[in-house]
């Protein structure tokens, strides 16, 4: 018997064209390349320019990925877009996205999961694909973080990125075996109880200003590694796998400490973490679609591997897949 399976046919991705380095950071606020790099592994990170929103990002990103997939933008009928950042209230950021690549036809959403935006697009995605109510769909994860910063605040303002990545997936029915392609499992989590330790404090209802990030760094720390380690495991109980059948593990980019300390728990060899962190610093909804487009674009991983994601967000949120590539 055969199962349906949401394939990724292709990725891509979008930087604006600034880059912000650490060091010119430290000529605007008490801080280091050192200390940024000691404590996080990031040395830049991408800014968007004025006039650039974050359906912009989003828009180039999509594209790369169909240029990448070879597929005609028309043959899309469903777009989630993870992110935290819209150009507007209302209407979806997706929406704009949609028109921009010229499709009058399906539906576009956006989904707010903070820095687990994208982890849990795919999954809405996959659902709706494997349900049978729509075929291909790209899954996007965009962010205009820049713009919620505090640019006095040293302890958040020196973490976060612009940019954008997306993949395009495609409805294939499938043998139904671990060796499948596709997306094999995912896993989403949340727990409102953490809210004030990641947080912007501002919006419509409340205070109908956008506001800006606060975060307690050691709180988000401290949960962290056994959050995304959770879920994980979660991943390999539904799949029947384990750390050593994985080929690439590609985690939200947000800390490398954080990075490094899930890979050792889990088991997982250095050289199998993809690692762009220190390139594009916390990119919230888009650091996981980066960092795949990035590691397709160095030859990393290939057809077949099986590649792991995880990410953490805000809420807390926190979510993972598995897929066969």
């Amino acid at each position: 018997m055969t199962v349906t399976r949401s394939v990724v046919l292709g990725c891509g991705s979008y930087l604006p064209k600034q880059i912000l380095t650490n060091a010119e950071l430290a000529t605007r606020i008490d801080t280091s390349d050192e200390w940024i790099v000691q404590r996080t592994g990031i040395r830049q990170r991408h800014i968007a320019a004025p006039g650039e929103y974050t359906s912009d990002l989003g828009t180039k990103a999509a594209i790369a990925a169909l240029d990448d997939a070879g597929i005609d933008p028309q043959s899309i009928d469903l777009i989630v877009l993870g992110t935290s950042t819209p150009d507007n209230t209302f209407p979806a950021t997706s929406v704009a996205i949609q028109n921009a690549l010229g499709i009058h036809h399906g539906a576009a959403f956006d989904l707010q999961a903070v820095c687990s935006g994208f982890i849990f697009a795919l999954a809405t995605a996959d659902n709706f694909l494997r349900s049978g109510a729509f075929k291909r769909a790209l899954v996007i994860g965009a962010e205009t973080f820049s713009r919620i910063l505090d640019w006095n605040d040293r302890t958040t303002c020196v973490l976060f990125g612009d940019g954008a990545g997306a993949i395009v997936l495609e409805a294939q029915e499938q043998a139904g075996t671990n060796a499948d392609s596709g997306v094999l499992t995912t896993h989403l989590r949340s727990d409102g109880r953490h809210k004030s330790k990641l947080y912007v404090d501002g919006g419509p209802s409340t205070t109908q200003t956008v506001g800006h990030v606060h975060m307690e760094g050691r709180e988000v720390f401290k949960h962290a590694v056994g959050m995304i380690t959770d879920v994980i495991t979660d991943a390999f109980e539904a799949t029947g796998t384990s750390a050593a059948d994985i080929d690439w593990f590609v985690p939200h980019q947000a800390n490398k400490r954080i990075i490094d300390a899930s890979a050792n728990k889990l088991h997982i060899p250095s050289e199998k973490v993809v690692l762009t962190v220190d390139r594009h610093g916390n990119t919230s909804a888009a650091s996981i679609p980066l960092a795949l487009a990035v590691a397709r674009s160095e030859g990393k991983i290939k057809k077949g591997d099986l590649v792991l994601l995880e990410a953490m967000g805000g809420g807390f949120t926190w979510a993972s897949a598995l897929i066969r590539w």
